[in-house]
């Protein structure tokens, strides 16, 4: 099976300074230097990283000259918040489930029955 659009989003995400220059570019397109400026890593470095977020889609590139140019890519997310959003629902789903076997089931009319008793 291959890796999906939203794992390699969460690998991208996974690396802490990725993470933190999808924040500087959130607001902004800023070139690398700049970038590069508010770590304490090389340029090549944090062009490294701008290379997994760029194909991971959650940044793009544009070049002026000989300088790179880059900015988030807030549609680049889509597909994780999805997940997320489907997870989510389905714990949420499975968290009331045991609540309600644990302590029983209102009726409508807002009495408690046993959840485990059958109509």
């Amino acid at each position: 099976m291959g890796v999906s659009q939203t794992d390699v989003v969460l690998r991208a995400l996974a690396e802490p300074r990725r993470r933190e220059i999808l924040t500087l570019l959130a607001h902004d397109e800023v070139p690398v230097g700049r970038l590069a400026e508010a770590f304490d890593v090389s340029r090549s470095a944090v062009s490294q990283h701008l290379r997994v977020l760029e194909d991971a889609g959650l940044v793009t590139r544009r070049a002026e000259g000989t300088r790179n140019f880059y900015r988030s890519r807030p549609e680049g997310l889509i597909g994780l918040r999805a997940y997320l959003d489907e997870t989510w629902a389905a714990s949420l789903d499975a968290a009331r489930r045991i609540v309600e076997g644990e302590a029983g089931v209102l009726d409508a009319d807002g009495t408690e029955r046993d959840s485990r008793a059958t109509a």
